[in-house]
């Protein structure tokens, strides 16, 4: 009877010990809920974001909000690196590659170099399509803005937010740009960007593309005659020191891109996916008001600085007319749905 009575001892202890295990392993499948993801309150998360600009810029000054917010509504479960002046990628297609690799979790570039990973984002550099920025920006908040993230997701790349630098102008040494015929035989340094090469071409200028750190050398030298970019980029490069005239002619638009590798973004928990869906919210909102601000001072500046001359709207009506064939020529490639969104402007 006694062993008996110990043998059902050991027995029930066993089945207790089973039960105990069964219990924990289920209370450890039902932390990760369903998804499968650990919901823990103390992993803690790095997110180390590369951009090619300086610290005293708009785009700089919406990560550092992206961080802020990051931070503050996970708890301090996300910690954002902000890595300015192109410390850690010389290019933004070097730091584009890395984001896609899984190097570093995030970066910020122009919308410019995407293109050569998304071909879609051309339909962003057609020039005299935006009547503003307000419009520019509208744009990418509604169906263009989500067929560009959901092209970047098919490339390994998550749509965390957008950022703007402006509209482009145009510095010379030559002459003021008050017609199309100004134009012609104008040597002019523009982005490795073949729809603002075809269009430039279109004018009657001589567009070639070309480094921008050397720029500054290459105007003084006279190996070009003048150059198109943002005015706050005029402003902050120096540019204007060797240059005369500014044309004020916002013939195309400049957006900044705030990218994440998918792999890691999917890789979160769903609450801190939406802490990093309300930062990228919050870097646009913010980037946008200051870039204006910044956008309107460099503007005052340079035409203080500089002969200055604003295009007509009739010019511009005329110019962007002209461009009609370098829309047409890029719709086989990007498609009709793309370009009447572009044209709908």
């Amino acid at each position: 009877m006694n062993k008996t009575l110990s043998r059902l001892g050991v027995l029930g202890l066993f089945l207790l010990l089973i039960l105990a295990a069964c219990s924990d392993g289920a209370s450890d499948s039902s932390s990760k809920g369903d998804s499968g993801k650990s919901s823990s309150n103390d992993e803690v998360y790095t997110i180390t974001i590369s951009n090619s600009v300086e610290e005293d810029t708009p785009l700089h000054k919406g990560l550092i909000r992206f961080k802020e917010v990051a931070e503050e509504k996970s708890d301090g479960r996300l910690q954002v690196e902000v890595f300015s002046n192109a410390e850690l990628y010389a290019s933004e297609r070097e730091a584009i590659e890395a984001v896609q690799a899984g190097n570093i979790q995030a970066a910020s570039p122009a919308t410019a170099p995407l293109s050569n990973f998304v071909e879609e984002f051309q339909a962003l550099d057609f020039m005299f399509v935006f009547k503003d920025i307000d419009d520019a920006n509208a744009t990418l908040d509604g169906e263009l803005g989500d067929i560009l993230k959901e092209k970047l997701e098919e490339v390994q790349l998550k749509g965390i937010g957008w950022g703007s630098a402006g509209l482009t102008q145009i510095t010379n040494n030559s002459r003021p740009l008050e017609t199309i015929e100004d134009f012609e035989g104008l040597k002019l340094r523009t982005m490795e960007n073949n729809i603002h090469l075809d269009s430039l071409k279109e004018f009657g200028a001589n567009p070639q593309p070309y480094a921008f750190g050397e720029l500054y050398s290459a105007l003084q030298q006279n190996i070009f005659d003048g150059m198109q970019t943002t005015a706050q980029l005029i402003q902050s490069s120096k540019v204007y020191e060797v240059q005369k005239y500014i044309s004020i002619i916002d013939n195309s638009f400049t957006a900044e891109a705030l990218i994440m590798n998918k792999a890691f973004y999917d890789s979160l928990p769903e609450d801190l996916q939406k802490v990093v869906d309300e930062a990228g919210e919050e870097f646009t909102t913010y980037e946008r008001e200051i870039s204006k601000e910044y956008d309107e001072e460099a503007i005052k500046f340079l035409t203080e600085e500089l002969e200055a001359n604003i295009v007509s709207e009739e010019v511009r009506e005329e110019m962007g007319k002209r461009l009609q064939p370098i829309m047409d020529k890029y719709e086989e490639q990007l498609g009709s749905e793309l370009m009447d969104l572009v044209r709908n402007q």
